[in-house]
């Protein structure tokens, strides 16, 4: 190399993705580092929105928070059979979208008491249409579908059951997006020594833990039902919940948003992808640049009437302000159990994406994003 003319090559060593740190970079190069990338500073002044939050009590605490630090959420309803009922659930999802209508979406959802009645799919669509009027504006389908409900012959409803399909095909008519949590994680099916994170979940729940039920569906069962049901609905706009649970993979979530364009996922599972960073930081960083109109960010936040108001605040901004740092900053950070890693520092039209503008792509027809930029 002709070193007379080798510091025009100096700029290149500031913007190769993934490698960027400002100390000792002059001024000038920091400025135009500043205007591709956000710092931890820029938290609170980037509009951002949070897709999966559960919100049961009419307590505001958390909306309070959510507008000091600058987010939108979708408060989404639940068909569980434990914990808060899905109609006092929506009850405070529509209290709290009349007096909060700029801050807040709502997603509904729908029962499956009765699935076998002739008329049950026409009563679904009629409730549906019933909370679109109050205000919502996406359907959220919980693992109800495929770990609990069973047929008039005891066999499990997956999702791509021609029951189902009616509601499916509404949906997709009127293009109403649908958030699916179906299936677990993959640890659901793996014994405790071999999971990565759930092992203090099902080793205190092992009603829940597939391994030591090997007569309910298989992970893959659950898997195949969900890509089957895209494959028959190809313009319904779908979020898959939790990083579709493929979470273990980001190959194999790579493939199925290649296969289906109508297809994204939330992140709601930050401890997998820093594992996936810590493991690979710049395959995932560039699976992040490639499907960055794909991804929206969520965190499966539970609001409840038993939290302390201090204690939650402090919670939730503290885990917000964790992935954010995670997500645009290469800052250092520790995974339990694992080591450290380096955050994916991604560049600011990826976190733009991911953080807003794809939740107003995704679920455009979702209360207050109607008619927002």
């Amino acid at each position: 190399m002709n070193y007379k003319y080798s510091f025009l090559f100096l700029p290149l060593l500031f913007f190769i993705p993934g490698t960027e740190r400002l100390s000792n970079i002059p001024l000038s190069f920091q400025a135009v580092n500043a205007e591709l990338y956000y710092n931890e500073i820029d938290f609170q002044s980037v509009k951002k929105f949070d897709v999966h939050i559960h919100i049961n009590t009419a307590e505001t605490t958390f909306i309070e928070l959510a507008k000091q630090d600058n987010f939108r959420f979708l408060d989404i309803v639940d068909d569980r059979p434990f914990g808060l009922p899905m109609a006092e659930q929506q009850n405070f999802a529509f209290f709290h979208l009349k007096k909060f209508p700029e801050q807040m979406s709502v997603a509904t959802t729908f029962s499956v008491k009765d699935f076998e009645n002739e008329d049950w799919a026409q009563k679904t669509i009629a409730g549906l249409e019933y909370s679109f009027s109050k205000g919502a504006g996406a359907v959220k389908i919980w693992k109800n579908i495929g770990m609990d409900l069973k047929d008039k012959d005891g066999k499990f409803v997956m999702l791509d059951h021609p029951r189902i399909k009616p509601i499916l095909d509404y949906l997709e008519k009127n293009k109403i997006p649908l958030i699916g949590h179906n299936g677990e994680p993959r640890d659901c099916w793996l014994s405790l020594d071999k999971m990565t994170f759930s092992q203090s979940y099902y080793g205190s729940h092992p009603e829940y833990h597939m391994f030591l039920h090997p007569e309910y569906p298989s992970y893959e069962d659950h898997i195949r039902a969900r890509d089957n049901m895209l494959e028959q609905h190809p313009d319904l706009k779908f979020v898959g919940a939790h990083l579709g649970s493929l979470e273990w993979s980001l190959d194999e979530l790579a493939k199925r948003l290649d296969k289906y364009p109508n297809m994204s996922v939330d992140l709601s599972r930050i401890t997998n992808l820093q594992l996936h960073t810590l493991n690979d930081r710049q395959k995932t960083r560039n699976f992040f640049i490639k499907y960055q109109d794909r991804l929206v960010y969520g965190t499966d936040k539970a609001i409840n009437a038993s939290a302390n108001p201090a204690e939650l605040k402090k919670s939730i901004h503290d885990a917000w302000l964790r992935d954010w740092i995670f997500f645009a900053t290469d800052s250092k950070i520790k995974l339990a159990g694992f080591g450290e890693l380096y955050g994916l520092k991604l560049p600011r039209q990826v976190i733009n994406k991911i953080y807003r503008k794809n939740a107003e792509n995704w679920l455009a027809n979702s209360g207050s994003l109607r008619n927002k930029n």
